[in-house]
């Protein structure tokens, strides 16, 4: 295959039809197919010219999935800086109020543990830790948890 300019952006054109990607994971996989760093990154720089890379389209859908998985801000504001994207491209999407974070909380701690809160503190403890790995902060796991009348 043929390393110019013409095969990287068909590869990278090729990655982006199946699903949005971050900039850092296509320099990655276009570096492991072989192509030089100056070539990816012009590749890269022209295609985010022209829209076809877009760093918000890649978190408003990557917070989209992750949320419907029943992932907390937390850990998705994590995985997308892990994936090289800017706070500025996805902070307003985490606290924009189109998500309802305590809801999806609830929603995770009922189908893992079941409807009814847990009366135990070493219950609601274990459940809390389970909310906080899962990315959700303290007030979400409150309102999980029931604590303060907060239910649903």
């Amino acid at each position: 295959m043929a390393l110019d300019r013409p095969a990287c952006r068909k590869a990278s054109l090729d990655l982006l039809a199946r699903r949005e990607h971050s900039r850092r994971e296509l320099e990655r996989k276009l570096d492991k197919r072989g192509f030089a760093g100056d070539l990816i990154d012009e590749t890269l720089d022209e295609l985010e010219q022209s829209g076809a890379l877009s760093a918000r389209r890649f978190a408003e859908s990557f917070v989209s999935a992750r949320a419907a998985k029943g992932q907390g801000p937390v850990r998705i504001r994590a995985d997308l800086a892990k994936r090289g994207v800017d706070s500025s491209d996805f902070e307003d999407l985490l606290h924009d109020g189109s998500i309802d974070w305590s809801a999806i909380a609830r929603k995770v701690r009922a189908k893992r543990f079941g409807r009814d809160a847990p009366a135990a503190y070493a219950g609601r403890a274990r459940q809390a830790r389970f909310l906080q790995y899962r990315g959700f902060d303290m007030d979400q796991i409150d309102a999980a948890l029931d604590i303060g009348g907060d239910s649903d």
